[in-house]
């Protein structure tokens, strides 16, 4: 039988690893692997899958592609009746006879859960070595009626075989991000997490996993990130990872983690400013609400002083970036509220702040009593909120205005200096800053058209000239600096209007070449002759008696001097 095992990633660089554990169990048969992406064309996929001629077909099913695999399953069952379909993952696993009656004629089981050994046991029963009633994990349909053969108990995660080393993966591990689990399960019970539904935390073998990730790094793995939902509830394991990593790793290798960070202790986060080396380590932590009363009500223990300590602690060691993550429509968490939340997180200045809005997952305990808070929400994935009763739909979407402007204007740290004055000094909070650029920035219709760089600047200085004017020429001197320390080498244009005169630049750049001490020690400390200074600087006039001067050398990072008009007498202006 030929056996192909599929999903849809939501992105190239992604790589799914439940297929490959799947693999790797059911080894005494040939399973194919063959992954796609949200954005491929369906036809293309489902061409690409039908010119295998699987005989078994199973899907790896997320909130992310489900409506794009149910296409793709459709057309398959359509131009190959004969193929058994099978679909398994998260997505699922919960409301399963919602799923057996949608797919009703299109599918023919859905494994459940766990499905290493589901699977394994199907394949047995395609082959003749179990009966149907042998196996554990799945449902069908059968007259009509659910069938459910439950699991019988959790697989010993020390005896998986490795997902790692199939010889056709080796060529694209530098090219994509690869996925380790070293744990499953999670031992808290957040109402709005599909992960509070498994209770315990069960571990892989730890020198396993080492040597798992020492041939990862030897065949070329660049980004490894760690899918256990809470890869320090150990402190001890977490050390000895850490530990290992900092050890081991080869250059060039990033890790990923997902961290709770009110359990974080002081002593460990102190070892990793100490000895991590800068960049080797990302973490992504989930604060979603700073709010007490939401946070009792999806019970989800957190304290947000010691959360604070731990960002506070590991952004001033300046060795790890750090991601983190608000969720917008949670109980009892009101358009002020949410605003308050936002402020308090955004005052840590993390790395990156993804504000999110809730998604009503199957299974969980949100969604089964949403009624309770008057949830409205999509009938689809991903099932995000519309409405309840302290959110309304208007708040929403001015939440979402905020998450626009967020993601270009702070997550890509384009202008990390102008964004820091007019978040501390112009707007009375962040949030308001950010709310009042993104409803302008809706209004004016660019959200439905592309952006440059120079867009960005231009976009936001048409915005401080209508809402902060008296904030414009300072921040135009923060705009200017930031623009040009974004650059990799010297711009050939700018987004701000030039001054057609530029004698007065002639005449600066002469005096510099002379008096290379008037821009500051680290300046004259470069000794460029005149044609490097010509060729390699952008020379610009700041905020009241200020110079801009940026220097591109031609290897390395742009570098910026910013120096005052005082005792510069220019016989041009």
């Amino acid at each position: 039988m030929k056996i192909v095992l599929s999903t849809l990633n939501a992105k190239y660089i992604h790589t799914n690893l439940a297929i490959r554990y799947l693999k790797s169990y059911s080894k005494d048969y040939p399973i194919q692997l063959k992954e796609y992406t949200i954005k491929d064309p369906l036809i293309n996929i489902v061409s690409d899958l039908y010119s295998e001629k699987p005989d078994i077909l199973g899907f790896s099913c997320y909130i992310w592609n489900i409506e794009e695999t149910i296409q793709v399953i459709e057309m398959c069952r359509k131009i190959s009746p004969e193929t058994k379909i099978i679909i398994g993952g998260p997505e699922v696993s919960y409301d399963v006879p919602y799923w057996l009656k949608r797919l009703d004629d299109k599918i023919d089981y859905i494994a459940v859960g766990e499905g290493e050994e589901t699977f394994n046991q199907l394949l047995d029963h395609f082959h003749g070595k179990l009966t149907l009633d042998e196996v554990n994990g799945i449902a069908y349909l059968k007259d009509g009626k659910v069938k459910v053969h439950p699991q019988t108990n959790k697989i010993n995660l020390k005896e998986l075989p490795s997902p790692f080393r199939f010889e056709e993966d080796l060529p694209h591990l530098s090219k994509r991000i690869t996925y380790i689990e070293t744990s499953r399960g999670c031992p808290f019970q957040c109402q709005f997490c599909l992960s509070s539904i498994e209770v315990g935390v069960r571990y892989f073998d730890r020198e396993a996993m080492k040597e798992e990730i020492r041939f990862l790094m030897d065949n070329g793995a660049k980004i490894i990130k760690f899918v256990d939902r809470t890869f320090n509830i150990s402190r001890s394991y977490a050390l000895e990872m850490f530990d290992f990593l900092i050890k081991e790793h080869l250059p060039g290798t990033v890790f990923q983690f997902e961290i709770t960070a009110d359990i974080m202790r002081p002593e460990v986060i102190q070892y990793l400013n100490d000895h991590a080396p800068n960049g080797l380590f990302r973490f992504e932590i989930g604060v979603q609400s700073t709010n007490d009363e939401t946070n009792e009500l999806v019970k989800r223990k957190q304290n947000f002083e010691k959360l604070k300590r731990t960002v506070t602690m590991v952004r001033d060691g300046g060795k790890i970036d750090q991601h983190l993550d608000l969720i917008a429509g949670l109980p009892e968490e009101d358009y002020h509220s949410f605003k308050k939340t936002f402020n308090d997180v955004f005052a840590m200045k993390p790395e990156e702040l993804q504000l999110g809005f809730l998604k009503m997952l199957r299974g969980t305990g949100l969604r089964i009593n949403a009624a309770n808070h008057d949830y409205v929400y999509m009938d689809h994935a991903p099932y995000e909120i519309l409405k309840n009763n302290c959110l309304s739909f208007d708040d929403m979407i001015r939440i979402k205005h905020v998450e626009d402007v967020l993601e270009k204007y702070w997550n890509d740290h384009r202008m990390d200096q102008t964004i820091h004055y007019l978040t501390s000094e112009v707007f009375d909070t962040p949030f308001d800053f950010f709310q009042d650029f993104g409803t302008f920035w809706d209004r004016q219709g660019w959200a439905r058209i592309g952006h440059q760089l120079e867009d960005l600047f231009i976009r936001l200085h048409t915005f401080l000239k209508t809402a902060k004017p008296d904030a414009v020429p300072y921040a135009e001197h923060l705009m200017k600096k930031d623009y040009l320390m974004n650059q990799k080498q010297k711009p050939r244009k700018a987004w701000w209007v030039k001054n057609e005169n530029d004698e007065w630049q002639k005449e600066l750049y002469g005096l510099l070449f002379n008096q290379p001490s008037i821009a500051g020690s680290e300046f004259e400390k470069l000794n460029l002759s005149q044609k490097d200074l010509h060729k390699h600087t952008v020379l610009e006039k700041g905020f009241n008696d200020r110079y801009i001067l940026a220097y591109y050398p031609p290897q390395g990072s742009p570098e910026m001097y910013d120096f005052d008009h005082d005792g510069i007498k220019l016989k041009t202006t």
